[in-house]
């Protein structure tokens, strides 16, 4: 449930400084559909009272910062939702949301479907699934 006392999360994201996500018209962008998914979850868990924004923002900076320090000056921007993802990991872990361990087996689990699988073939859907012949 959310707690009434939290922020929207328009509200929490850093929308100018070092850690804003990126963005095109305003709206956050995401190149690929893991990382709506791990801003989703992040969102969700912060709405829940899992961990305050300040937890994971910091963390976030700590990732983006590690990768600078990991480059080149001259090896481009950094991956913003890879560092996103490390930051999101690390605090679950530290929470015990999710052990190291039993996030790597979830992240396996999802990186072995299909694409255009992101849920259990058990699970009641409105699509049809080609039958294996």
């Amino acid at each position: 449930m959310l707690d009434g006392s939290r922020s929207r999360p328009e509200a929490v994201l850093d929308w100018d400084g070092p850690v804003s996500p990126p963005r095109r018209n305003g709206e956050i962008v995401f190149a690929e559909l893991w990382e709506s998914r791990v801003f989703g979850m992040t969102m969700t868990l912060f709405e829940a009272g899992a961990f305050r924004w300040e937890e994971f923002r910091d963390r976030l900076i700590e990732e983006i910062a590690a990768w600078e320090r990991a480059h080149h000056p001259h090896a481009g921007q950094y991956r913003y939702w890879d560092c996103w993802l490390a930051a999101f990991e690390r605090l679950v872990a530290e929470k015990g949301l999710c052990s190291p361990g039993q996030l790597e087996e979830r992240v396996a689990a999802f990186a072995a479907r299909p694409a255009g699988h992101d849920h259990d073939h058990h699970d009641h859907h409105d699509h049809d699934h080609p039958r294996a012949r």
